[in-house]
């Protein structure tokens, strides 16, 4: 896949098959409309295209909006690439590119710099400045630029419309199952090993902790999780705590992973790590001792759901 930064970046031979849209967790709905992108290629006569953006547009037109995303950009690089779509843009998102007329965006974007063969975009998009543009007003363009124009309805997306603001509640509430299944994959969180207060160590349970420089980035409830992580290319199982340490009284969120059977010295380096369960809300406990049986449980109750998977 071809990644571009701009959408004056971009530049083909060929017309193009795109669709546009904020993708924020590549979920399942987002798939239906990409895989029919790749679909509609006709083995190499078109070019598939996904134009997004950065910032989230809520991010710049919404002045109080403190909205969390479910994916960092370099996650949704992964995830978009991971459906064969040979080009994506991230385009910057400020303003003044929101002030662009509907017919602007058509003429000078889709036309004239994207070669424009077909979009195929949901049935509930609005686009143009103050999105006051709508599915009509796009087939209306197609018939004057000479593109077509695909619709794809709620009824195709799974019966339901699957959103991003579904699966940022699940998360929020601890509901892995429910956000794990309108994603189609496992949720995750990716960030640098970085040391911590080590404390995890002295009762039998050293953790890595985990730094997230995307301050967007949506960190699900506070409570304990299984996960799976991904360090190179190992695979690791594991458990992990979300929260403040309340048994001895932490002052800031913290993100911290128990990884079972596994010894290696990884600070500094680069972790995924999915969330596959919530095990329990995080408690303050009155001794490391409590703690530490509660930790003996919560392993076990780990290790159990992990051999349900294999």
């Amino acid at each position: 896949m071809k990644l571009f930064h701009s959408i004056n970046d971009f530049h083909s031979a060929k017309k193009t098959i795109l669709t546009l849209g904020t993708f924020d967790g590549v979920h399942i709905g987002h798939k239906k409309i990409l895989e029919r992108i790749t679909q509609n290629t006709e083995n190499g006569k078109y070019e598939s295209l996904v134009l997004t953006f950065f910032p989230h547009p809520r991010m710049v037109l919404q002045e109080k909006s403190e909205i969390k995303l479910l994916n960092t950009i370099s996650e949704k690089t992964k995830l978009l690439e991971a459906t064969g779509i040979e080009n994506l843009i991230i385009h910057p998102f400020d303003e003044s590119f929101s002030r662009l007329t509907a017919e602007e965006f058509v003429h000078s974007i889709l036309v004239d710099q994207f070669h424009i063969h077909k979009i195929i975009i949901g049935h509930d998009h609005r686009f143009g400045r103050n999105r006051t543009a709508n599915i009509d007003n796009l087939i209306a363009f197609g018939a004057e630029y000479g593109f077509e124009v695909e619709q794809i309805t709620a009824q195709e997306i799974q019966d339901v419309s699957v959103s991003s603001t579904k699966i940022r509640k699940a998360l929020q509430e601890g509901n892995m199952n429910l956000a794990n299944d309108y994603l189609g994959y496992d949720y995750f969180l990716t960030g640098e090993v970085v040391k911590g207060k080590q404390l995890g160590r002295t009762i039998g349970f050293p953790t890595a902790n985990i730094q997230i420089d995307e301050e967007y980035k949506l960190i699900p409830k506070n409570g304990v999780y299984v996960v799976k992580a991904f360090i190179d290319d190992l695979e690791v199982y594991g458990m992990m705590n979300i929260g403040f340490n309340p048994t001895i009284n932490g002052q800031k969120q913290t993100i911290e992973v128990n990884l079972f059977d596994f010894d290696a010295d990884i600070y500094g380096k680069k972790i995924e790590v999915s969330l596959l369960q919530y095990l329990r809300e995080e408690q303050k406990f009155g001794s490391l001792d409590l703690l530490k049986a509660q930790l003996n449980k919560d392993q076990q109750d780990s290790l159990t759901f992990v051999s349900r998977l294999q």
